[in-house]
């Protein structure tokens, strides 16, 4: 079975015992391991509850009330807000942490230490996003709640940069970061500044808003800071360190992916000073040049690994660039030519579906079993479903959104509830796929002699 990161044995910051046999030591590192895997899944159990409940299953229902009504106004803004930051930080967040503090194994400080600081930012984080989720659709003491949530988000993830920062690469041999890992690192700043802007955001709101709701030109700034400041990076990252491997792809292009990421970060400041126009040009210049530098559309030099994931991941994972470019170039039309919020919705749509969750669910399925102590994914088959019905509804939902928001089409208004169905229907057998992995999927963690990571200098 192939396992894309390898895993320490013991903490670099000790030396095990002289005493301690090699049986032992590999009883440790069974113990460490399974200690990681629990972890890793209480932050992606946590994260599915979000993505399900507080996100799609809200969204679907926000959907249903603007078709029915032929009318975005007719949903409050606070209702949208609290889909979209179930959504953004419930689901993605709480993967993107969980990832993280199990794929760093060599940390500073013992053991003990670095478990204890990943579960308190389990609970701060999971608390602040459930917080400002029910302050948005309860409005129930939403002064205090708004600024309460964003500081223990905000909170959590200063303790998870912390912990994280302390790992220092031993023995690989390499002086430079890699291109990827600028990437990732740029990302996070990116997920920093979101945290503190949307810190500011519920700040202003508690002291001076009418409702649990940020102000229209505030969110559409804001909504482009988490977008191409946050999401995209990321995505680009581990697509670059990922990909060769997963898919067989020629080395990448570092520069030209540091330059598509120079644009992208270009298109954030624009859009902040007010030049949002220019900025979906800039973002378009950068998403062509990092389709080019991770050369996703070029034939392949190796086959593809799909060994326990269903055949077509290869090409879902390519789709899903495709709607990133879509995303790009609607943002462009939005600019010129929306007048009601429909072409603006589908940009969004076609990179937050089309582009994020289709990633994230390709390559969930592709790593986590994996990571959630060396399991199987439960269902192939379960995993080709959720990503048809995902990307048809994405389909139907960016094409329609168009037709019936900028009434060039009547009858769009009656599709759109399908594609909510769709999305939803697709969104809900990825967590169950992902959570009979984790119910019904035994573990092979204590059939495997786990020597990573043991130094070879042990007698």
């Amino acid at each position: 079975m192939e396992i894309p990161f390898q895993v320490s044995a013991v903490p670099a910051a000790t030396e095990p015992p002289d005493a301690l046999s090699h049986l032992e030591i590999f009883e440790l590192a069974r113990a460490r391991e399974a200690a990681l895997s629990r972890l890793l899944i209480a932050y992606i159990s946590t994260g599915l509850v979000f993505m399900l409940l507080p996100g799609t299953f809200l969204g679907v229902w926000n959907l249903l009330q603007i078709s029915g009504r032929e009318s975005l106004a007719s949903i409050s803004p606070a209702w949208l807000q609290a889909h979209g930051h179930a959504q953004v930080f419930g689901w993605i967040g709480s993967f993107i942490l969980g990832i993280g503090f199990y794929s760093v194994p060599k940390l500073r400080g013992t053991a003990k230490a670095v478990f204890a600081a990943a579960w308190a930012t389990w609970a701060m984080w999971t608390i602040g996003v459930a917080l400002r989720w029910t302050a948005n659709i309860y409005g129930w003491r939403w002064r205090v709640m708004l600024p309460l949530s964003a500081g223990l988000e905000l909170a959590a993830f200063l303790i998870f940069f912390y912990t994280v920062s302390q790992h220092r690469p031993q023995g690989s041999g390499k002086n430079r970061l890699e291109p990827w890992v600028w990437v990732v690192m740029s990302a996070s700043t990116g997920l920093l500044l979101a945290l503190v802007v949307n810190l500011a955001g519920c700040l202003e709101v508690s002291l001076h808003g009418a409702d649990p709701a940020f102000s229209h030109v505030f969110d559409q700034r804001y909504l482009v800071l988490m977008a191409w400041g946050f999401l995209v990076p990321f995505v680009w990252g581990f697509s670059a360190k990922w990909m060769p491997v997963f898919l067989g792809l020629e080395p990448m292009y570092p520069w030209v992916l540091l330059s598509a990421l120079a644009l992208n970060f270009a298109g954030v400041v624009l859009t902040f000073a007010g030049w949002g126009s220019i900025a979906t040009r800039v973002f378009v210049a950068g998403t062509v040049l990092a389709i080019w530098a991770l050369r996703m559309f070029e034939p392949s030099r190796k086959e593809a690994k799909t060994r326990g994931v269903h055949p077509s991941f290869p090409y879902f994972i390519r789709m899903a660039y495709g709607w990133l470019l879509v995303a790009a170039l609607l943002g462009v039309a939005a600019a010129r030519w929306d007048s009601s919020g429909g072409i603006w919705g589908a940009s969004r749509h076609a990179l937050t579906v089309g582009f994020i969750a289709v990633m994230v669910m390709s390559v969930g399925q592709r790593i986590l079993p994996a990571f959630a102590a060396m399991r199987l994914l439960w269902s192939t088959r379960l995993m080709f479903a959720a990503l048809a019905f995902l990307t048809v509804g994405c389909a139907l939902r960016v094409s329609c959104e168009i037709l019936a928001y900028q009434g060039y089409a009547e009858w769009a208004w009656s599709v759109l509830p399908a594609s909510a169905i769709l999305e939803l229907v697709g969104i809900t057998a990825f967590a169950a796929n992902i959570f009979g992995t984790f119910l019904f999927e035994p573990s092979h963690v204590q059939k495997q002699a786990l020597v990573v990571g043991i130094s070879q200098e042990m007698p």
